[in-house]
């Protein structure tokens, strides 16, 4: 998510000298430069509903820098902070958000990925931990992910399902897993699935483990990966993994949300900065890009929520930090409602 834009990376061969590996900021540190922000897209999706913002303000104050988001089934929004290490949180139908008073955040400087499951707990990661809150900000558990391969984790984004989190690690080619127990306690967060097996000649270091989503059931994750520019499709049963076959060169997603079988991706790397809309089958192993929207109102996207008929997507401002107050979300209509 920086200012040119490096060669893509091809599946088949490792780069021969692979660029040097920036972690500022966080989830955007192999980006190189913004790319020129153009209008493709398919078909006009439905107008945005006329009585919700078209933009949310996050933060006024300098530095804030949001990152990931979560809005709940009533509306609820949050917002994470990359800049900080704070929590946002505020409504569809209020352009305003204030400061989720999450307690045990204070030694993180850094949150990106945030979730909830459904219990109506926030989940969220940071450096090398996962942290899980109510409702109201109070802390119900802290858990710390062990050194990778590479060495100290960055935990980056998290998928949630009945049974377990499953975490993604920035600095190493792993995703990390802790078991959500029948009374909703959970484990340990644990090494699960080292990712180079997929493509065992591609340089450890240049994975850069992103955005990760899982199916209703549990059974499959989608996880995307800077380094390869590629999503990879996870068994969650037996741990094969395989490429995402979108017929594209490379789609190397930042965030993404999976809603049925369609996918929407942010893309801020080797790609116009936008969200990519994807038709997946019904195995989630092939599928065709439908949509592209790269509005100009997208300062370097990193994530996107989904809710309604309309997509929110988080402004970052990480191509310049600490970037301009306000820091903001975006909201656009969603193409595909309403379609098979």
């Amino acid at each position: 998510m920086t200012t040119q834009q490096a060669p893509g990376v091809h599946l088949t061969e490792p780069p021969s000298e692979a660029p040097p590996m920036r972690r500022t900021p966080a989830r955007t540190a192999c980006l190189a430069a913004a790319v020129l922000l153009t209008a493709l897209a398919g078909a006009p999706g439905p107008a945005a509903a006329r009585d919700l913002p078209d933009t949310y303000v996050v933060a006024r104050t300098p530095g804030v820098l949001p990152e990931g988001i979560a809005i709940t089934k009533d509306g609820t929004m949050y917002v994470s902070s990359d800049g900080t290490g704070a929590l946002y949180r505020g409504r569809v139908g209020r352009p305003d958000l204030t400061p989720f008073p999450a307690r045990g955040l204070q030694d993180r400087p850094s949150s990106l990925g945030v979730h909830t499951d459904r219990r109506g707990r926030v989940l969220s990661v940071g450096g090398a931990t996962l942290t899980v809150h109510d409702r109201r900000g109070r802390l119900l558990a802290t858990r710390t992910a062990t050194d990778g391969p590479l060495g100290a984790p960055h935990l980056n984004d998290l998928a949630v399902t009945d049974d377990a989190v499953y975490v993604t690690d920035w600095a190493n080619p792993v995703v990390h897993r802790a078991w959500i127990q029948a009374d909703g306690t959970l484990g340990p967060l644990e090494p699960w699935l080292d990712v180079r097996s997929a493509f065992p000649r591609f340089p450890a270091r240049y994975w850069l483990l992103n955005g990760i989503v899982a199916d209703a059931a549990g059974t499959t994750l989608l996880v995307a990966s800077n380094g390869t520019e590629a999503v990879w499709r996870i068994d969650t049963a037996d741990k094969g993994i395989a490429r995402l076959d979108l017929g594209e060169q490379s789609f190397g997603a930042d965030g993404m949300v999976l809603h049925g079988r369609t996918l929407y991706a942010v893309l801020n790397y080797g790609a116009p900065h936008g969200v990519y809309i994807a038709r997946l089958d019904e195995e989630l192993r092939t599928g065709t890009v439908t949509h592209r929207l790269t509005d100009e109102a997208f300062t370097l996207p990193t994530t996107l929520a989904r809710h309604g008929c309309r997509l929110y997507v988080v402004n970052s401002q990480l191509n310049e930090p600490p970037g301009r107050p306000p820091y903001t979300v975006s909201a656009v209509a969603d193409p595909t409602c309403g379609t098979a």
